[in-house]
């Protein structure tokens, strides 16, 4: 049977929805994990005054929450596919007494706003997971206004982010894992460089640009790198849970062993691929 965009997008809110108490529980170290990458797109987008913002496939909030505060008579739009992980944005803004932001549920394959709203668009770490990633840049490209800026990052390849690989790597010696589709959402989907660009001038954007920019997972160790990748990393959780407990201590003992060789006090690094144009 074929599967359609409705069927992955349906999958992915569902998953996204239920992990997102591991997001909340690992926010923190996640989200400064993930600064380098927000504060790129935040330096190319400029956003300020009463510019108005719209954060795509926005997670537990950011970069959308850290832009609201530099905006002074501006707002921020976050959205996200899962509503449980806008919870969570929700708590932080009001936690931070952020009030210059909306929250909508949203699919990025079909924004529900007028053509040319937004001074500014942000995506962090979302478009390798949208079901169909040109009619994605399409619409981005419908609700900015003229002359506006969009930023979005996404993960450079395995061999740039070990973080991902370490696990990965390892259930793959123990655990039958099925490979995935050609092209089927995941972490590396838009790790071919020119890639995700060629999808942004097929939307229409000028001046696309690419660059990499490093990041660090800042975990102590490999225990807490395990304790992480288990509680928020769904690909990872699906494929231990069809594995008998033995097999899952085995993974874990290659995990932990592997990571205590490269990175024994944690600090992985990791890297993005920051992608910006203008419409």
């Amino acid at each position: 049977m074929e599967t359609t965009m409705t069927d992955i997008s349906t999958a992915q809110r569902a998953s996204w929805n239920k992990f997102s108490a591991g997001w909340r529980k690992w926010d923190k170290l996640v989200m400064e994990m993930l600064r380098p990458h927000g504060e790129a797109i935040m330096d190319h987008l400029g956003a300020t005054g009463t510019s108005v913002v719209l954060d795509v496939a926005a997670g537990t909030g950011e970069p959308g929450l850290s832009i609201a505060r530099h905006l002074h008579g501006g707002k921020v739009v976050i959205t996200d596919l899962a509503e449980h992980m806008l919870d969570v944005a929700k708590e932080k803004a009001a936690a931070a007494g952020i009030t210059n932001v909306e929250f909508r549920e949203a699919d990025a394959n079909a924004l529900p706003f007028a053509d040319n709203t937004f001074d500014e668009i942000s995506c962090r770490h979302g478009f390798m997971f949208f079901p169909d990633m040109q009619q994605a840049a399409n619409e981005m490209a419908r609700v900015l206004k003229p002359g506006g800026r969009i930023a979005v990052m996404v993960w450079a390849g395995p061999e740039k982010n070990y973080w991902v690989t370490c696990m990965m790597g390892n259930i793959k010696q123990h655990i039958d894992v099925p490979p995935p589709e050609p092209g089927a959402p995941g972490m590396f989907r838009c790790a071919q460089p020119g890639l995700l660009a060629g999808i942004f001038r097929k939307a229409g954007l000028q001046d696309v640009q690419e660059r990499e920019v490093p990041n660090t997972v800042p975990v102590s160790g490999p225990q807490q790198y395990w304790d992480m990748q288990t509680e928020i990393a769904a690909p990872f959780v699906a494929a231990l849970a069809t594995a008998d407990p033995a097999t899952v201590a085995k993974v874990k003992a290659g995990v932990l062993a592997d990571m205590a060789a490269r990175y024994p006090n944690g600090n992985v690094p990791g890297c993005g691929i920051l992608v910006t144009a203008v419409k």
